[in-house]
């Protein structure tokens, strides 16, 4: 590592472990109105990010909105991402005991029973919607003791960090890397794991290609193994942060999933339970990531100016096209 990535990676520790120690110190509109008003300027600062949230929604919807409502539905999806950020550190405050009085969970009741009932394991789902951080970190509250998948920061010493703020509720952390394995001893044995279904992998990873918006989105397929490997129940998570700090999490019922479906196939079922979640509150949705990295070579719709040609995308598609994402996956045994 070059001495400039250290002092580099040195001092983006220092800055998010101040933030980690100050954010649980304010009370909760301050954090809220923190986290609106430094979204709203990450949003003017952060020029590549802005073009690619508006470059996201032109191509996603087309006509629906103007130029004005797209620039406001982006800015909403800085405020909401800093928000997410920053009540990750605030959560901190939560406790056994105090946390239903800012999380108002629904569906979780109904969905112990039915596991107790089937005797499955659980897949929690969800996407960079709402609060992802405090869909976690309510599953955790109400015991489910899921382990969950998540990206490592590049800077090893942010991903320290993050990582302890994640388990405040009593769930365990995990990279990606070698995850298979291990979730499908839990899965198997009854427990639940929980995981982001909107990641945009390289198609070298463990990927399929799917539809979003009418675009080809490069996503994992972690979930769609276990669901085939180990009968595990998938089961979306959607959040709500509402203005007075609190939010809502809403445990959907899981998806019934056909007998034989390929991994492709559950995995579009998955985004399919999603996208009209984020079509109703777009600004929700994270716009500022690239999530449409790839398209196909004879693409009939027009993909954000980031979108680039890969022969292993083409690969990858072809494959999935044809009910084939095997060739993608890590052998279990």
């Amino acid at each position: 590592m070059s001495r400039w990535k250290k002092f580099r990676h040195a001092l983006e520790h220092r800055g998010v472990a101040w933030l980690a120690r100050a954010i649980p110190r304010l009370s909760r509109g301050r954090c809220v109105g923190l986290a609106n008003a430094l979204g709203a300027l990450a949003y003017v600062a952060d020029a590549r990010g802005r073009a690619v949230a508006l470059a996201n929604l032109e191509c996603a919807f087309g006509d629906r909105f103007t130029p004005p409502q797209r620039r406001a539905i982006a800015r909403a999806s800085y405020r909401n991402f800093l928000r997410t950020m920053l009540d990750l550190f605030w959560a901190q405050n939560l406790t056994p005991e105090n946390w239903r009085e800012w999380m108002h969970a629904d569906g979780f009741e109904e969905l112990r029973e039915r596991l107790a009932r089937e005797g499955r394991g659980t897949i929690f789902m969800c996407v960079h919607q709402g609060n992802w951080e405090w869909a976690s970190l309510a599953s955790g509250f109400l015991g489910f003791g899921n382990v969950v998948v998540a990206e490592n920061f590049k800077n090893p010493l942010l991903t320290e960090i993050f990582s302890a703020r994640r388990q405040h509720s009593g769930q365990t952390i995990i990279p990606q890397e070698n995850s298979l394995l291990r979730m499908l001893k839990i899965v198997k044995r009854g427990g639940a794991t929980g995981m982001l279904i909107d990641l945009n992998l390289r198609p070298s990873q463990a990927a399929t290609v799917i539809e979003c918006f009418g675009l080809k989105m490069c996503v994992p397929v972690l979930q769609s193994v276990l669901a085939q490997r180990a009968n595990a129940l998938l089961v979306p998570v959607e959040t709500e942060p509402r203005p007075d700090g609190t939010c809502r999490v809403t445990a959907h019922p899981g998806l019934d999933i056909a007998p034989g479906a390929s991994l492709q196939a559950i995995a579009q079922q998955c985004w399919d339970a999603f996208e009209p979640i984020v079509r109703a509150r777009p600004e929700s949705w994270l716009w500022p990531y690239k999530h449409f990295r790839y398209k196909p070579r004879d693409a009939a719709r027009e993909y954000p100016f980031y979108a680039n040609d890969s022969a292993k995308f083409e690969k990858l598609l072809r494959q999935s096209v044809g009910g084939n994402s095997k060739s993608q996956v890590p052998s279990s045994k």
